[in-house]
């Protein structure tokens, strides 16, 4: 599997010939090192809260690449309002499984506001069972436990940024509960009012979840995990 990352919270994860992007956040996010509009492939959008700086460029990617989006109901109702193609709205809610592309998508709870409906995550398994968990903009939780009882993750991908979401003692506490193999920060470094780098979660995961490696990607640079 391969991860980009373009910045903030904004992902696409390429399976196969299969392209999955998450948050697509790309005008206004100063972390973007590409705009949307140079985006070649898309074939499957997730979004986990309407703020602007998560629901992003979903309309135009989705309708340019006649893309499925799936998110909260109330969050695809506002996107059909909005022009999405009836076709490619995908609602859901939480503990919902959608299956697309032969990726099995799980809506869970996320613990942060939304504009509309409720902000949630995802738990993403790949047709070769590699299992992603995607928590959007969180809080910690306890039930994050539940979801490393129910599902062998291989990879979280976790705010680490503080202020808006988990910080990273927080998130490396989240990857105690997860007990996931591997953790990829975002949601740092965008603005100032954020944490500034991975080093406090490398240090915090030492402490307090030291079977779980930390991945650092590069901005816009394709990673093969």
């Amino acid at each position: 599997m391969e991860i980009t990352w373009f910045g903030h919270s904004n992902f696409r994860l390429k399976a196969g010939d299969t392209n999955v992007f998450i948050d697509p956040f790309f005008v206004g996010n100063p972390a973007a090192p590409t705009t949307y509009k140079e985006i070649d492939a898309c074939d499957l959008i997730l979004v986990t809260h309407d703020h602007n700086d998560h629901i992003g460029q979903t309309l135009e990617l989705a309708i340019k690449h006649d893309a499925e989006v799936v998110a909260m109901f109330d969050i695809i109702q506002g996107l059909l309002a909005l022009g999405l193609p009836e076709h490619l709205g995908v609602p859901m809610n939480i503990g919902g499984t959608v299956e697309r592309l032969g990726i099995k998508v799980k809506m869970v709870q996320a613990m942060h506001s939304s504009t509309t409906g409720t902000a949630a995550g995802y738990i993403i398994t790949l047709p070769d069972g590699t299992c992603i968990y995607d928590s959007g903009d969180t809080g910690l939780f306890g039930d994050m436990e539940l979801f490393g009882a129910f599902h062998d993750i291989d990879i979280a991908m976790l705010p680490t940024g503080g202020r808006f979401t988990m910080d990273a003692q927080q998130a490396a506490y989240a990857c105690k509960l997860l007990k996931c193999k591997k953790v990829v920060p975002h949601h740092w470094g965008t603005w100032g009012i954020l944490d500034k780098s991975t080093e406090s979660m490398a240090e915090q995961l030492t402490l307090l979840a030291p079977d779980t490696e930390m991945v650092e990607v590069e901005i816009g640079k394709p990673t093969e995990i």
